[in-house]
């Protein structure tokens, strides 16, 4: 489903040849196989990036958090933050009093810890300042997707394109499983060992039993998990503002490097302008929702923009991204990114 077709069957081939000792009791589904540049890989890495948001009262950052145990100082009075429990009690004595500053003061040094797992010590306010200037000029960054969380270990296969070479390796946390992925390269092929067991937003056990079920499951935690929508933004005013391009488009392969050096820019008279040198072409599009869910048509006529045609289902976006899918058992993907 997410890899280059092309591959499939030597993957598969090859894979079950390399591994028959630690992998013939297993089904291998090259349906569920991925790579380093499909969208469920990318999503799984931030689902096990650090999570960041649950000391936002006082580090005010979305993509770093400050490392246990250390202290501050609220309307004169000092909190040990020992454990994440300890939050509240810095929440609580900013809402004891609407009349005092209610400045969260960091006792320095203090360890950050980046959304990556890098770790910086920050010697003094001035560093700190300086660190959380440098953060808000990315608003945009695809930050940690909350309200999931993986029940480790999980197993996953790997297949090497380039030396043709099958392994398999056991994951037990969401730092190895974000090195993991980080680490991936181009000529690597990985399918994830099911069922896999995930705690929902709802801190329900599931099963997760295939990738199209864990890419819905991490759908619901963003589209629900309050931690993921801290920035209320309108769609149409978003698609509106300035000019698009393509960075992924997969329909049944990727297919992203036809679309290259074409602009879109979204009217709202609700026709669509792409663009790329002497080329202009205008089509139409319009949104709407359906069942909870915003959806968006895209209408172009030539044959090679008339591909993007679909009723896309959006999954998520921001100022400079979007990302749709069709939502079909087949899931195909069209992103835009700002110019």
């Amino acid at each position: 489903m997410f890899a280059l077709k092309k591959y499939l069957s030597i993957v598969t081939c090859l894979f079950l040849l390399s591994c028959q000792s630690e992998m013939e009791k297993q089904d291998y589904n090259t349906q569920e196989t991925v790579n380093n540049t499909s969208p469920l890989t990318s999503y799984l890495q931030r689902v096990a990036m650090v999570k960041t948001v649950q000391d936002n009262v006082i580090d005010k950052s979305n993509y770093c958090t400050i490392k246990l145990p250390y202290t501050v100082v609220v309307n004169n009075v000092k909190i040990a933050v020992n454990t994440t429990d300890d939050y509240q009690k810095v929440t609580d004595n900013i809402n004891a009093n609407t009349s005092d500053d209610d400045i969260v003061k960091i006792d320095f040094p203090v360890t950050m810890i980046y959304y990556n797992y890098y770790e910086k010590l920050i010697p003094n306010e001035a560093d700190f300042d300086s660190l959380i200037d440098y953060w808000n000029r990315y608003p945009d960054l695809l930050s940690k997707i909350n309200g999931l969380n993986i029940n480790y270990p999980i197993t996953i296969n790997i297949y090497n394109s380039a030396n043709q070479v099958g392994s398999s390796v056991s994951i037990i946390s969401d730092q190895a499983f974000f090195n993991f992925i980080k680490n991936l390269n181009d000529s690597q092929y990985i399918s994830l060992n099911y069922p896999i067991s995930i705690v929902d937003y709802n801190n329900q056990t599931r099963s997760i039993t295939n990738n199209l079920d864990f890419e819905n499951a991490i759908k619901y935690a963003i589209d629900y998990c309050p931690e993921n929508n801290i920035v209320a933004l309108d769609f149409v005013e978003t698609i509106t503002k300035g000019s698009w391009e393509i960075p992924y488009f997969f329909d049944d392969s990727e297919k992203t490097s036809s679309y290259s050096g074409y602009s879109f820019v979204f009217k709202s008279d609700k026709t669509v302008v792409a663009t790329k040198g002497a080329i202009l072409e205008t089509g139409n599009w319009e949104t709407k929702i359906q069942d909870g869910v915003t959806e968006l048509k895209i209408d172009f006529s030539t044959e090679l923009l008339s591909k993007l045609n679909n009723n896309w289902k959006l999954f998520e976006f921001n100022n400079s991204k979007i990302r749709l899918r069709d939502g079909s058992n087949t899931t195909n993907y069209l992103y835009f990114e700002k110019k």
